[in-house]
């Protein structure tokens, strides 16, 4: 996957999100909605790991396509 390529599956995932908000605007969220944001986000949150990990290897002259998905686990630990 190229930078186009992450960058078009993040919009996809934003979009999602911003819909499924949306919808679900001033009703809450029912465990379906919550479940399927909550898993957008760490999708999310991975893209966006991997587009930095891709720049910063072709920052540095690095081979970008070495740059690997990371778990949620580790991408959402990283404020902890």
């Amino acid at each position: 996957m190229d930078d186009r390529d992450l960058i078009s599956r993040i919009n996809e995932l934003v979009s999602e999100e911003h819909e499924l908000r949306e919808r679900t605007a001033g009703q809450g969220l029912d465990n379906t909605a919550r479940e399927r944001l909550d898993a957008l986000e760490e999708a999310l949150d991975q893209c966006w790991d991997l587009l930095r990990q891709r720049r910063a290897k072709q920052e540095y002259g690095e081979n970008p396509d070495e740059a690997r998905t990371r778990s949620t686990t580790q991408v959402e630990g990283y404020l902890q």
